[in-house]
């Protein structure tokens, strides 16, 4: 059965991302795109790299017929969307890439970006759109929030450790290194190639990064009670691509096999042999994660590495994953490329 699919945001990264997975589908057609400052203009001439498609002209979103799509990924800046998915149609299923409806409470939600929710009636609908650990909301959902791309990382570590009472919750540290595109595509100084290139620096240090607020609200939720975890992100002159190292307390023997447990039927997510770690390269521009696990000279400690791509498993591939329950397909279609080497 095919299905009709919108982008909104199509002009930035995460949105050209759709479009390039969506192209080797057995059941999405793209039947329209918006990215509003470039409208009216062929997706060729944003993306030259997606000029083998047969893609409809950008557009602005009030100028699409949403009678016909069955449903619409919104890779729109964060705060853009809640006003955006409360004008489109309430049968539209959405998938959200934006960090609008992620928190569950909109006290958190204001405390972590600045502002009160202007949606409130949809973040309570919004189910969280962690595939692995979320299927059967996710299959049942009108509107999902996509996770934010190191706060997957950071769970798909730690929440089977954690569920299985193997880490002292109290003595987590997390260390992850982030490629630019994770940015976005927006002219920002920072991003500029002789402020990156041969360049490593910390941001949003001293639990001031968003993702904290999924990581407290996540793993608090598993533990059933408060877990705050140290968290330092640094930007690293790489185009894609994510490196979080977790140092936990518990027996790394424990550590690896209850990692081994969780995952073992989950399709994309691998768990390493016994004291081998990933790269980033093993999951470049594919929707898979890696995850490792080595045992530390002091004993009862861990070290554990988790590496996706985070335009794919971090936001676009997940995204698709998402869609494809949503809508009854099968949830691997259209994301089984390996990853590009080298």
């Amino acid at each position: 059965m095919s299905h009709n699919i919108a982008i909104l945001g199509a002009s930035g990264y995460t949105g050209a991302e759709l479009v390039r997975l969506i192209a080797t589908h057995p059941s999405f057609r793209i039947a329209a795109l918006s990215g509003d400052r470039k409208a009216g203009q062929p997706m060729a001439e944003v993306y030259p790299h997606l000029r083998h498609m047969d893609l409809p002209d950008l557009s602005k979103i009030e100028d699409i017929d949403f009678s016909g799509i069955d449903l619409a990924f919104c890779a729109l800046p964060h705060a853009t969307s809640q006003a955006v998915i409360s004008e489109l149609p309430r049968d539209l299923k959405v998938v959200d890439l934006s960090a609008d409806f992620r928190l569950r409470d909109p006290e958190a939600y204001a405390t972590w970006y600045g502002q009160a929710h202007a949606a409130t009636d949809l973040q309570k609908e919004a189910v969280y759109g962690l595939t692995e650990f979320y299927r059967d909301e996710i299959r049942g959902a009108r509107l999902v929030a996509g996770t934010g791309c190191n706060a997957a990382t950071g769970q798909f570590a730690l929440r089977p450790l954690i569920a299985a009472g193997v880490i002292d919750l109290d003595d987590i540290i997390m260390d992850l290194k982030a490629a630019a595109s994770g940015a976005g595509r927006s002219l920002k100084e920072h991003l500029l190639f002789s402020e990156l290139f041969e360049n490593v620096k910390g941001y949003s240090m001293g639990g001031k990064h968003r993702h904290l607020g999924e990581f407290d609200q996540e793993f608090s939720k598993i533990a059933g009670r408060p877990v705050r975890v140290q968290f330092t992100p640094h930007l690293i002159p790489a185009t894609r691509g994510i490196l979080l190292t977790s140092y936990v307390k518990g027996d790394p023997a424990a550590v690896h096999a209850a990692l081994a447990e969780a995952y073992r039927d989950e399709v994309f997510i691998q768990v390493l042999p016994m004291g081998e770690v990933p790269q980033m390269k093993d999951v470049r521009a594919s929707n898979f994660c890696h995850i490792g696990v080595v045992g530390d000279r002091l004993a009862g400690r861990a070290t554990v590495v988790a590496v996706i791509d985070n335009l794919t498993k971090g936001s676009s591939g997940q995204a698709i994953q998402n869609a494809n329950l949503m809508l009854g397909e099968d949830e691997t279609a259209g994301l089984m490329a390996a990853p590009v080497y080298p």
